[in-house]
């Protein structure tokens, strides 16, 4: 298993497969179904090239089966916060320590940025993965965002950490 950053010679279609695929399998049942069946191929091609973004990637040998980006935070009110933007496997290969290995580097990618304090967004709704960020040591904040998306009103929580 290798996770390094992103280069150009890297497919960003391969990239933008596993945030398909990852939507797919990790929002069935939070996110209407005919909204993941939609997702066009190539749908985040677009956002792998933000110049403001540092995107990783995993492999399993040749394959992309992880991705993840992060950065200065995008938002005013978390200013001096380092945030990570998003961070997807392939389904696959959820449940198998991947998804573990995949944050603690974006936490280091951040730490070596010089962000102690560090933030994500979850769907409230998606206890899997509110209890995976947990047991890594994130605790939710007050804040949170409402969204609507394909069609039905979904609230994101903010977690943050606090690197030792």
């Amino acid at each position: 298993m290798e996770i390094r950053l992103m280069n150009e010679q890297d497919d960003c279609f391969a990239i933008s497969n596993v945030y398909e695929e990852s939507w797919k399998g990790a929002y069935k049942g939070i996110i209407p179904q005919a909204y993941l069946d939609s997702i066009p191929k190539g749908r985040w091609v677009q956002f792998l090239n933000d110049s403001t973004w540092n995107t990783l990637i995993m492999l399993d040998g040749d394959k992309i089966i992880g991705t993840s980006s992060y950065g200065a935070s995008r938002f005013a009110d978390m200013n001096g916060y380092g945030e990570i933007i998003s961070i997807y496997l392939l389904p696959e290969y959820f449940g198998k320590g991947y998804g573990k290995q995949l944050l603690q580097t974006t936490i280091d990618g951040l730490i070596q940025m010089g962000y102690k304090d560090i933030f994500l967004w979850v769907l409230e709704t998606n206890s899997k993965t509110r209890h995976f960020y947990e047991r890594f040591g994130f605790e939710t904040s007050s804040a949170y965002l409402d969204d609507d998306i394909g069609g039905k009103r979904l609230r994101e929580i903010q977690y943050i950490y606090h690197a030792r």
